[in-house]
C-alpha cells in the first residue's frame, strides 16, 4: 500500500513514469542502478516480487524494451528496462495529466506542475501530495532508495526482512564476512539506499534480539510466494540464504510447504481481508479506513506482515 496520491495510481502508471524519468541509455554499455528491477521497485513503492508482472504487461503491450547492461557496483551484467516510443507516448501523457491538476498548496489552489523544482522526477514531486490533493513540504511515502523517510508497507515489508538479517548477524556481536555478502545480497536486491540500512543495522545491533534462522527463512519464502511463484532471481538469494544459514534440503523442503500452506487462511484472516476487499473498492484506503484497519488488526491478532502480504496480493490483482 502507498499512501498519498501515489497510491491511487497504479504500479504500472508509476513505473511508465519513472521510466520516462530515467530513460534508458543508447549506445552505451553502462546503465544505471535506477532502472534495473530493484531500481524500478524501489522507486515506485512496491515490493521486487511484484515488478516483473508489470514489466511483461508492458513489454507485451509493445511499451517497454529490455537488454543486458553493465551497471557500476555490480559483478554481473544486470537487465535493464527503457520505453518504446509508444511507451514514450503514454508515458508523457500521464505526466501531463498529473502535472495539470490543482492542489493545495499553504491554503492556496495551484497547479501542481507549478511547484516542481529543477530536475525533479515526476514520482518525486508526486510523493508530497496526500490523497486529499494537499502539498506537503515532506514526502508522504520514500522509497527505500532514498536514506530518509517512511517506507511504503509493501517496502515495509523488505525492511522488515533485512532488520531480522541483521539481527540474526548480530547475535554473537559481530557481523562475519559470509553475512555480510547474504546482507548485501539482500540489500542489493531491493534496491535499499546504503544510510537506510546502516540505521536498521544499528537499530538490530542495539535490540539484539536475534529470531531463529529457520524463521527468517521462512518469513523469506512466504514473501517470494505472494503470488504464488518464486521467480528466478529470488531462487537464486534463497540460495544463498540456505548456504549462510545452514539451512539442509530436508528443512528447506519442510520450510516451503508450510509457506505454501499460508494462503490457506484462518477465520481471523479471512475476515480481515474481506473488510480490506471492501475498503479497497475504489482503489485507494483513506485515513479514515486505514486507522479502522489498523484497530481491526489489533482485535483480531493480525500482523502487520500479514497485512502487508494481503495488501500487496489485492493490488497486484488490481493493476
Amino acid at each position: 500500500m502507498v499512501d498519498g496520491y501515489l497510491g491511487t495510481m497504479t504500479t504500472e502508471e508509476r513505473t511508465l513514469l519513472h521510466l520516462f524519468d530515467n530513460p534508458l541509455p543508447e549506445g552505451h554499455w553502462e546503465a544505471p542502478p535506477a532502472i534495473t528491477q530493484a531500481g524500478i521497485s524501489a522507486a515506485v513503492h512496491v515490493q521486487r516480487k511484484h515488478v516483473p508482472r508489470t514489466l511483461k504487461r508492458l513489454e507485451k503491450n509493445e511499451e517497454l524494451i529490455s537488454n543486458q547492461r553493465h551497471v557500476p557496483g555490480a559483478k554481473q551484467r544486470r537487465m535493464v528496462y527503457g520505453l518504446t516510443p509508444k511507451g514514450l507516448k503514454r508515458a508523457g501523457n500521464i505526466r501531463d495529466k498529473v502535472l495539470s491538476i490543482s492542489v493545495f498548496k499553504d491554503g492556496n489552489k495551484v497547479v501542481l506542475g507549478t511547484l516542481r523544482k529543477g530536475g525533479q522526477f515526476t514520482l518525486e514531486l508526486l510523493s508530497h501530495l496526500d490523497e486529499g490533493l494537499v502539498f506537503h513540504d515532506n514526502p508522504v511515502t520514500s522509497p527505500i532508495s532514498n536514506p530518509e523517510g517512511t517506507a511504503s508497507l509493501d517496502a515495509q515489508a523488505g525492511e522488515n526482512l533485512v532488520r531480522r538479517l541483521f539481527a540474526r548477524a548480530w547475535e554473537d556481536g559481530k557481523i562475519t564476512r559470509d553475512e555480510q555478502y547474504l546482507l548485501n545480497e539482500v540489500v542489493d536486491f531491493i534496491g535499499m539506499h546504503p544510510k537506510r540500512v546502516k540505521r536498521i543495522s544499528e537499530e538490530a545491533r542495539k535490540t539484539q534480539n536475534a529470531p531463529p534462522p529457520e524463521e527468517v527463512y521462512l518469513d523469506m519464502l512466504r514473501q517470494a510466494l505472494i503470488d504464488g511463484e518464486i521467480v528466478d532471481d529470488e531462487i537464486a538469494l534463497l540460495k544463498t540464504m540456505r548456504d549462510s544459514f545452514g539451512i539442509d534440503d530436508e528443512t528447506h523442503r519442510k520450510l516451503l510447504s508450510d509457506a505454501k500452506k499460508e494462503p490457506v487462511l484462518d477465520e481471523a484472516t479471512k475476515a480481515y481481508k474481506s473488510t480490506l476487499i471492501t475498503a479497497l473498492n475504489d482503489g485507494t484506503i483513506t485515513s479514515d479506513e486505514d486507522a479502522m484497519l489498523a484497530t481491526l488488526r489489533e482485535s483480531l491478532g493480525i500482523s502487520d506482515s500479514i497485512h502487508a502480504s494481503l495488501l500487496a496480493e489485492l493490488l497486484d490483482s488490481k493493476n
